[in-house]
């Protein structure tokens, strides 16, 4: 598990960098546009580059998270996540199994997992992650296949674990309150920043809505 210092600072808006919802910007704008807008948590998804090319942004990402003050998670490739010094590893249900991330991970790199219902999240925290994500809360068109969870899913997790939630999916300035009322610590976006025409105030006015 990370330190417990990281681990309190899992807080606020999330905001997931995916060079294919950018608007044709960079991983790096968007990254910055984000943090000056006030992100605390910043995760790169990469699906589609070569692995050197993947590498080289997830440097900059990450030193772009270190200057600004917050923490950086690679999602699914392990070695990336320690070459870039990322603060922690984003694994989904079928990507790298946390014991094995573990094994190629520092001892303070953190993990926090992609789940769906409460039996996958109670298999994360038996594995001892730092966070857990649930989602989709909302309809997303950032996945092909989305597994809902929903809201009354959300509350039920959180009344079962103590560990800091995640949330995802569909999530906006709309429909952001109910998410954090349900007791999570963090909400995730994607496109609610990385397609919109100013991704910093588009950041702002979510972290605004998250502060209350």
């Amino acid at each position: 598990m990370g330190s417990n210092d990281n681990r309190n600072r899992l807080r606020g808006l999330y905001v997931i960098i995916d060079p294919e919802h950018t608007a044709g910007r960079s991983p790096e704008e968007i990254t910055r546009a984000a943090l000056a807008g006030g992100a605390t948590v910043i995760q790169l998804r990469d699906k589609t580059s070569d692995k050197g090319p993947m590498l080289e942004t997830a440097i900059n990402v990450s030193e772009l998270c270190k200057e600004a003050g917050a923490l950086f998670f690679m999602n699914d490739h392990a070695d990336i996540a320690v070459l870039s010094g990322a603060d922690g590893l984003h694994v989904g249900q079928t990507d790298l199994p946390v014991a094995a991330a573990r094994k190629v991970l520092g001892p303070d790199q953190m993990i926090g997992t992609s789940n769906h219902a409460m039996q996958e999240a109670l298999v994360s925290i038996s594995k001892e992650v730092d966070y857990v994500a649930v989602g989709a809360i909302y309809g997303t068109a950032t996945k092909e296949v989305t597994v809902s969870a929903g809201l009354e899913t959300l509350a039920k997790i959180r009344s079962e674990i103590d560990c800091p939630i995640a949330t995802i999916g569909g999530i906006n300035a709309s429909n952001i309150a109910p998410v954090i009322a349900a007791g999570a610590e963090m909400a995730c976006v994607i496109s609610t920043v990385g397609m919109a025409a100013d991704p910093e105030a588009a950041t702002r006015e979510l972290v605004a809505l998250i502060q209350g």
